[in-house]
């Protein structure tokens, strides 16, 4: 079976990269959307590639990868009546809801993010960039794949299109002149915040599908 690769998205400030990171293998609960779970359930194999995306974030963006760890998960929060992905209609012997487990790989120099996944020309059909796309887990070609890996490790996203008129935005002139050691900052920063805002939020509240 050939490997294949996905996009599955993650609110950071509930269960982002750097938790991964932390705790190496989890089960990626609280996907409610069908089309989403059919791609885990039928159509995901162990040692698949991910990106992990934060969604809903500033920016959102793709933060790093993992890996397919286990297939066949079921999720338990759709027995639980305390979480909000319980599901009534579920129960031990028929579940409505599986998922997979995802292993940690890296975290990428810096976040690809959306701006920057427009920005680049060989991404353009790529399905997170397709209006009105919201699936939390999707497919991704191999070659976007390897576009978007280059531009997490070069640490260096294009810079974004030039408004009408052929002037660059401000954003855009900033980070195409930015430095090493001004980006290392940056990111930093960003880290922190992101820490901050993890800690303050219950765990059982882990994604937001």
């Amino acid at each position: 079976m050939a490997k294949r690769c996905w996009l599955m998205k993650s609110e950071p400030d509930a269960f982002g990269i750097d938790d991964l990171a932390r705790v190496r293998v989890e089960p990626w609960t609280g996907v409610r959307n069908f089309q989403a779970r059919n791609f885990m359930r039928d159509e995901m194999h162990v040692g698949d590639d991910v990106l992990f995306y934060h969604s809903n974030a500033s920016p959102s963006g793709v933060a790093g990868l993992a890996t397919v760890h286990r297939t066949g998960v079921v999720d338990e929060t759709q027995f639980e009546p305390s979480s909000p992905y319980y599901d009534p209609r579920a129960t031990k012997s028929t579940p409505i809801w599986t998922c997979v487990e995802v292993a940690y790989v890296r975290t990428f120099a810096e976040l690809v993010s959306l701006d920057d996944l427009r920005a680049e020309p060989r991404l353009a059909d790529m399905l997170v960039l397709r209006r009105g796309m919201r699936l939390s887990v999707q497919p991704v070609s191999d070659a976007h794949f390897a576009v978007v890996c280059e531009l997490g490790e070069r640490g260096d996203a294009p810079a974004r299109p030039a408004r009408a008129g052929g002037r660059a935005t401000a954003s855009a002139t900033t980070k195409a002149k930015a430095t090493t050691k001004e980006r290392a900052a940056m990111k930093a920063s960003a880290t922190t915040k992101t820490k901050v805002a993890t800690k303050a939020k219950a765990r059982g509240t882990k994604r937001a599908r």
